[in-house]
C-alpha cells in the first residue's frame, strides 16, 4: 500500500480538512528548516562564515551600492595584484542578485534591513524553499505522505546544513533548491505533459546556471533520463514536451550568464544533452510516422529517417570533436576531469587536489552528513520499483549518480543529500503506511461468530428434539419467502434500478480486492506495534543527530574559534583582530601577500590588495607566491619585491594547537610551485620521505620562508624555551636564527596570525668606491719622493 493509495480516500471524505493539515505541517517543516540553522548567530554572533562566503559577501555589498549595472562591468584591482580580476564575467550572480534582492525588498518596505543580515538568512531561508521543494518532487514519485517525510528529513539533514547555516553565505544555500526546484518540475512536466510547467523548468535551470557551476549535473542527469526512457521503451510525448524545450530554452538563457557564456553550447560537459536532444527527435518522427502511414510504408520511412539521423548525429559527433581537439583536456574543465578518474588532480592540477573539500570523504563521513538515511535509503529504492514509473525512475537514477560523484568528492555529499531524503522518505512513508494499515485491519476486524451449540439429547422426553427440528423448518421456511419475495421485487423494479445495483455490485467486488489486498499486506497486531515502535526510535535519533550537528559540530564560524577545557571555553579571534591590524596600520594602497587560502578575507576584511586568492583562476600566480614561501629567505624577498609586496603574514597554529595553519599546508605550496618552476622539488623537502620540522628536517626545510616566518621567536613564547609545537607533536629544529630581508611587525594575542613587513632593498652607489685625496698644489717640477695621486707605489 504506497502513501498515494493511503491519501486517496481522504480526498473523497475529508479532502479539505487532509489539504490543511498537509499546508499546516508544511509550514512547520519550513520553520523548523530556518530555525534549526541558527545556532550560530544564537551561540556566538551574525557573522559571515568560511573564507569564500568573504568575497559573496563583499560582492553584494558593491551591487547594493553602485547597482546592478556597475556590477555587470565592475574591474576589481584589490585581487590578483597586478593582474585585477573583472567580477562581473568571473562570478556565479545567482547568489549575489538573490541577496541583493532580498536587501532591496526590505528596504522598499521600510524594513531597516543591512546587507550582511541580508546575507547571513539568505542560506536559512532558502533551506526552507528546498525542504518544500522536496516534498514537491517527492509527491510526484510516491505521494503527500512521502513528501512530508522527504521535506521535514531534508530540513535536518547534516550535509545540508553545513552549507546553510546562518552566515554560510555560499553559492550552495541556493543552489540546493534551485537543484531539486528544477527536478520537480521536470518530473511535473513529465507527468503532466504541460507546456506551461516545461517553460518553468527551463526557468529554474537558468537560475540554478546563475547560482552555481554544479548546474552541469542537471544538464547531464535529465539526458540520462530520456535516453533511459527511450532505450526502455517508455517514450511518450509527454517525454518530449519535457526535455526539448529545456535544451533549448535552457541552453539560450545559460548562454546569457556572462561566466558560462558560449561553454553552454563549446563544452564537453553539455555535449551529452545535445545528443540526446538529437536521438529524441528521430524518436518523435518514427512514432509520428508510425501513426500515419502502413505498416509496408513504415518500413521504408524508418529506414530513412534512420539513415539522415545517423548522417546528421555522426556529423554533431564529428564537429564537436573537431571543437574539442585543440584542448589538451578535450573541453573538459579540470573538476570535471577529477570527477570521471579521481586521481587526475593529484596528477596534473595539485591545486585542485591542495582543497580538503575536494578530497574523498570517509565511510564516517557518510554516517556524519546523513545518518540514519544511508540505511533507510535501499529501502526506498525497493519501493520505487513498486510499482515502476518515469518519476521513480528518475530518482533512482539520481541516487545512483550522486552516491557515485560524493564517493569522489566530499564536497558532494550536499548532492547526494536530496536524494538520500527522497529515498529515505519513500521507505519510512511506505513502513508506516503498512504498520498502520495492519494495525487498523486487526482492531476493526470482526469477532468470531460464537460457535453453535448442538442440541443435548434427553433420555427422559424427545421434547428437545421436536423443537429444535422445528426451528430448523421455520426458518428455512422464512429464507424461502424472502427469496421470492426478492425475485418479485427484482420483476417490478425498473431497468434505472437494475443499473444502479449493477454497478454497486462492481464496487462491493472492488472493495473486496482491495480488502483481499490489505489483508495480503496485514501484519500481526504484535509485530506491527512493535515495527511502529523501533521506526520512532529510528527518527528520534536522527533528530537527536542533527540537532547536535547543527548546535556544536557546523554552527562555529571558522574565523571565530572556540576550545572547550576545564577552565572553560576559550575564543581564539586572531583572524579578525589580524585583519583590523591590517586595516588600521597599513596604507590603502600596500599590497599583502599570503597563501590563497585567506586572499578573499583579507580583500573584504582589511580591505587591501592581494596577490592571490581563493578564485585560483591563475595557476602561475599561485605558484609564484609557493616558489616564494618555499625558497630562501633572500631569494623570497626578491620574488616579493618584483610583485611590489609590503607585508606577508602566515598562519601558525604551533603555539595553540590549530592544525589547520600554513606548516600543515606547506607541502602543497611546495607541490603548487614545483608544477610550474622545475627547481623546487618536494623532495628536498622531505627526510627519507618524511615531513619533518625537527632536528631531522632538511636544510632546505629549515632554510625556507616558511619555517622562519612561522618559528621566528617561538623558542621563547613557549614556557619551557625549547619550542614544542603542539600540532606536529615535536621540538623545532631550528629554534634561534635571525630575519635579515623580513621584520616582524605584528603578532596576533595566541600567535596564530604572524604578519612581517618587508625590509626596503640597501643604497647602492653607483660606479667604484674611489678614494678620497687632498689636492696637491702645482709645482714646475715634482720633487722625485711625490707620489702620483691614484697610483700604487
Amino acid at each position: 500500500m504506497t502513501a498515494a493509495e493511503v491519501a486517496a480516500p481522504s480526498r473523497g471524505r475529508g479532502g479539505a480538512s487532509a489539504s490543511i493539515l498537509s499546508y499546516a505541517t508544511l509550514l512547520l517543516i519550513g520553520i523548523l528548516a530556518f530555525a534549526i540553522r541558527l545556532f550560530s548567530v544564537i551561540k556566538y554572533e551574525s557573522v559571515i562564515h568560511e573564507f569564500d562566503p568573504y568575497f559573496n559577501y563583499r560582492v553584494t555589498q558593491y551591487l547594493s551600492k553602485a547597482g546592478i549595472y556597475e556590477f555587470w562591468n565592475w574591474f576589481d584591482d584589490r585581487t590578483w595584484y597586478p593582474l585585477g580580476r573583472v567580477i562581473g564575467g568571473t562570478v556565479y550572480p545567482g547568489l549575489t542578485l538573490t541577496a541583493g534582492t532580498m536587501w532591496w525588498v526590505a528596504n522598499s518596505l521600510n524594513i531597516p534591513l543591512s546587507v550582511e543580515t541580508a546575507c547571513v538568512f539568505t542560506a536559512p531561508i532558502f533551506s526552507a524553499f528546498a525542504a518544500w521543494s522536496t516534498y514537491a518532487l517527492t509527491k510526484e514519485v510516491k505521494g503527500v505522505g512521502a513528501g512530508l517525510t522527504a521535506a521535514a528529513l531534508i530540513a535536518m539533514v547534516p550535509s545540508y546544513i553545513s552549507r546553510s547555516v546562518a552566515g554560510s553565505y555560499d553559492n550552495e544555500g541556493v543552489a540546493i533548491f534551485a537543484l531539486v526546484f528544477t527536478f520537480y518540475l521536470y518530473l511535473k512536466t513529465l507527468n503532466t505533459g504541460s507546456l506551461f510547467y516545461a517553460t518553468l523548468n527551463a526557468l529554474a535551470y537558468f537560475y540554478m546556471v546563475c547560482s552555481w557551476g554544479g548546474y552541469t549535473f542537471i544538464i547531464n542527469l535529465i539526458p540520462m533520463h530520456v535516453l533511459l526512457c527511450i532505450v526502455t521503451g517508455r517514450y511518450s510525448s509527454r517525454l518530449y514536451i519535457a526535455y526539448s524545450p529545456l535544451v533549448i530554452l535552457g541552453t539560450l538563457l545559460a548562454a546569457l550568464v556572462p561566466v558560462v557564456g558560449f561553454n553552454a553550447v563549446m563544452t564537453s560537459e553539455h555535449f551529452a544533452s545535445f545528443l540526446v536532444f538529437v536521438i529524441l527527435q528521430v524518436v518523435a518522427i518514427v512514432y509520428y510516422i508510425k501513426r500515419i502511414l502502413s505498416p509496408k510504408a513504415f518500413r521504408v520511412a524508418v529506414a530513412v529517417v534512420l539513415t539522415v539521423g545517423a548522417v546528421f548525429a555522426l556529423t554533431l559527433i564529428a564537429v564537436l570533436i573537431a571543437m574539442v581537439a585543440t584542448s589538451p583536456t578535450k573541453g573538459w574543465s579540470g573538476r570535471s576531469l577529477s570527477l570521471l578518474d579521481p586521481t587526475y588532480a593529484s596528477k596534473y592540477i595539485p591545486i585542485i587536489a591542495s582543497v580538503s573539500e575536494h578530497q574523498p570523504p570517509t565511510w564516517p563521513s557518510y554516517f556524519m552528513d546523513i545518518n540514519i538515511l544511508a540505511f533507510l535509503v535501499p529501502a526506498g529504492v525497493i519501493a520505487c520499483f513498486l510499482p515502476l514509473s518515469d518519476s521513480s525512475t528518475f530518482v533512482v537514477l539520481y541516487l545512483v549518480t550522486a552516491v557515485y560523484f560524493s564517493g569522489v568528492m566530499v564536497r558532494l555529499m550536499l548532492v547526494l543529500a536530496p536524494a538520500a531524503c527522497i529515498m529515505s522518505g519513500i521507505a519510512l512513508s511506505e513502513a508506516f503506511a503498512t504498520f498502520t494499515l495492519s494495525v487498523k485491519y486487526q482492531i476493526e476486524l470482526p469477532d468470531p461468530p460464537a460457535p453453535q451449540v448442538a442440541p443435548v439429547k434427553q433420555t427422559g422426553s424427545g421434547a428437545t428434539s421436536e423443537t429444535s427440528a422445528a426451528t430448523v423448518a421455520a426458518d428455512l421456511a422464512k429464507e424461502k419467502s424472502l427469496s421470492e419475495k426478492g425475485k418479485e421485487t427484482l420483476r417490478e423494479r425498473p431497468k434505472r434500478s437494475r443499473k444502479k445495483e449493477k454497478e454497486s455490485a462492481a464496487e462491493k467486488s472492488v472493495a473486496k480486492k482491495v480488502s483481499k489486498r490489505k489483508a495480503s499486506k496485514v501484519l500481526p497486531l504484535e509485530a506491527s506495534a512493535v515495527g511502529i515502535v523501533l521506526l520512532l526510535l529510528l527518527v528520534s535519533f536522527y533528530v537527536i543527530h542533527c540537532v547536535w550537528a547543527a548546535a556544536e559540530a557546523y554552527s562555529a564560524p571558522s574565523i571565530v574559534l572556540t576550545s572547550h577545557t576545564a577552565d572553560g571555553m576559550h575564543v581564539f579571534d586572531d583572524f579578525r583582530e589580524a585583519y583590523a591590524w591590517l586595516s588600521h596600520n597599513t596604507e590603502e594602497d600596500d599590497k599583502v601577500a599570503s597563501w590563497w587560502d585567506y586572499g578573499y578575507q583579507t580583500t573584504a576584511m582589511a580591505n587591501r590588495t592581494v596577490i592571490v586568492d581563493n578564485n585560483t583562476w591563475n595557476n602561475t600566480h599561485i605558484a609564484t607566491v609557493g616558489m616564494a614561501m618555499s625558497s630562501p629567505e633572500r631569494q623570497a624577498w626578491e620574488i616579493y619585491q618584483t610583485l611590489d609586496v609590503k607585508y606577508v603574514f602566515v598562519i601558525f597554529g604551533g603555539l595553540v594547537g590549530y592544525p589547520s595553519d600554513d606548516i600543515n599546508k606547506f607541502l602543497w605550496m611546495v607541490r603548487i610551485g614545483g608544477g610550474v618552476f622545475p627547481h623546487i622539488k618536494e623532495a628536498d623537502y622531505l627526510r627519507d620521505g618524511q615531513y619533518r620540522i625537527d632536528g631531522q628536517a632538511t636544510p632546505t626545510m629549515l632554510n625556507s620562508l616558511m619555517y622562519k616566518l612561522s618559528y621566528y621567536r617561538f623558542a621563547e613564547a613557549t614556557m619551557d624555551g625549547k619550542g614544542y609545537d603542539r600540532v606536529r607533536r615535536t621540538e623545532i629544529g631550528k629554534k634561534v636564527f635571525k630575519l635579515t630581508h623580513f621584520e616582524e611587525v605584528f603578532t596576533t594575542h595566541h600567535w596564530m596570525v604572524r604578519i612581517y613587513k618587508l625590509k626596503p632593498p640597501k643604497n647602492r652607489l653607483r660606479g667604484k668606491n674611489k678614494r678620497k685625496t687632498k689636492p696637491i698644489a702645482k709645482k714646475s717640477k715634482p720633487s722625485s719622493s711625490t707620489k702620483s695621486p691614484g697610483r700604487r707605489s
